[in-house]
């Protein structure tokens, strides 16, 4: 048992004053047996001090951290108070988010006698979370712009239906992770979301890829192998870039959305799948019709529900959320102290005009996040095509993706820059770590084999 004395004359009675302390807080003995919880304790957990006392802790509160992840097994007489996020379960079987602290407790002569573990219930601030998120966007989604809202309504409209949705706008306005949001918020969302990109792969390669195929269908298929079709059964078919997909293909996509069966190759017989179909590009598919390089039934088709994506510039206060929420995804991912942008720096990030949208500004927060070395983002560590194109030396301007893009007093921006400071930043990373291809890639919070795609991409694989 504990003893707890006041440096007052009488003692006073641990219970009584635990109790009056509003935190929920349990006592527990060096076997992680329920010594006393508290009444906030017996409020968060629906368990009462007698049900509770001498019974093994994760009979009672009934956490996700219990087990091989229980927080005192990491712990020792000399640990410091450590606080991790997880759920209980409470007696009335409701999930609520809580922060544990467990401290460990000692007697006089500095042995464990225990532990006390203090719970924060997290309800209400993950539901003022919520809220904030829903004024400033949906999901991944972010923004307020009139534009956007009006995004995100139609988004929450079309996500309970089956219609096939058409995505536009140009590269790197979030194309990906609107097709993604109107997944997670429709009945398929337990369903698999199966993204394919219609301009990887060959078209041989590309039919098998989507359609699937029998062994001996063609040379090398020496088994059977399950399209993209039906791994995406019960859920979300997103097809990007649909603007480059072969005419044969399209044919065969069009007889999908028709009756929702698929015909792999070296099979005469078909497969019902129950597959939703979004699609998305930056081409003009209406000129493409009209030139005969997209079929029109299918334009029809897909475009039952069409979604433009509107290009950064056109977004105005925009540019400012997204920053912050940029800024806080890699100060938390690279484990940086950076407080935020300096007045300059943010000055010349607002006044920028982003031609490569919305991928091109979380790249440059990257790119300057990785290499600040103080706790404000200065100009100094933006690169330093920003700084050239709005003092005028539009020969340093940047037009991300293809097309001949936005046009400044007349001319064509060029597509070179980010390619040069992304190119530097990988050379960078491997220098800091020696040529070790893995840590440069944790540097750079990238997969090892996004690495290797962009360093054979800048021709640095030697």
């Amino acid at each position: 048992m504990f003893n707890m004395y006041s440096p007052f004359e009488t003692p006073l009675p641990y219970q009584q004053l635990i109790n009056r302390i509003p935190q929920s807080l349990v006592l527990l003995d060096t076997q992680q047996r329920i010594v006393f919880l508290n009444q906030a304790m017996e409020a968060l957990t629906g368990f009462s001090q007698e049900e509770a006392a001498q019974l093994p802790c994760c009979f009672v509160i009934r956490s996700s951290l219990c087990g091989l992840q229980c927080p005192l097994k990491k712990m020792n007489v000399h640990s410091e108070p450590f606080s991790v996020e997880g759920d209980i379960i409470n007696k009335q079987r409701q999930k609520i988010p809580v922060r544990l602290t467990s401290v460990p407790l000692l007697d006089d002569q500095e042995n464990l006698a225990g532990w006390l573990e203090c719970f924060d219930d997290l309800r209400s601030m993950q539901e003022v979370a919520a809220r904030k998120a829903e004024n400033f966007g949906l999901g991944p989604l972010i923004g307020s712009s009139h534009e956007m809202e009006k995004i995100f309504d139609l988004t929450l409209a079309i996500a309970g239906t089956d219609s096939s949705v058409l995505i536009t706008g140009e590269t790197g306005t979030g194309k990906d992770v609107l097709a993604e949001v109107i997944h997670q918020e429709s009945s398929r969302q337990q369903g698999p979301f199966i993204k394919v990109n219609c301009g990887a792969l060959p078209e041989t390669l590309l039919e098998s890829e989507l359609f699937g195929h029998h062994k001996g269908a063609f040379t090398g298929a020496t088994e059977n192998k399950p399209g993209r079709f039906k791994l995406a059964h019960n859920g979300t078919l997103f097809l990007t870039e649909i603007g480059d997909l072969p005419h044969i293909l399209q044919v065969k996509l069009l007889s999908f959305l028709d009756d929702q069966v698929i015909y792999p190759l070296g099979s005469t017989k078909g497969l019902q799948v129950n597959v939703r179909v979004i699609a998305a590009t930056n081409r003009n598919l209406n000129a493409m019709v009209r030139e005969g390089r997209f079929r029109e039934d299918l334009y029809y088709r897909l475009h039952v529900v069409q979604v433009h994506l509107p290009p950064l510039r056109e977004r105005g206060a925009d540019i400012g959320s997204l920053l912050e929420h940029f800024l806080h995804t890699y100060i938390d991912k690279f484990q940086k102290k950076i407080q935020g942008f300096s007045a300059e720096s943010q000055q010349i990030l607002m006044a920028y005009a982003y031609p490569g949208n919305v991928r091109e500004l979380k790249n440059v927060v990257e790119f300057a996040v990785n290499i600040c070395d103080g706790i404000e983002v200065e100009v100094r560590h933006l690169p330093a095509y920003l700084k050239d194109a709005l003092s005028g030396d539009r020969d340093h301007d940047l037009q991300v993706g293809p097309g001949p893009g936005p046009t400044e007093g007349g001319r064509a921006l060029r597509q070179e820059t980010w390619s040069e400071t992304e190119k530097e930043m990988i050379r960078s990373a491997l220098v800091r770590n020696k040529g070790k291809k893995q840590k440069a890639a944790e540097t750079l919070g990238w997969a090892r084999s996004t690495l290797w795609r962009k360093m054979k991409q800048y021709g640095l694989s030697d």
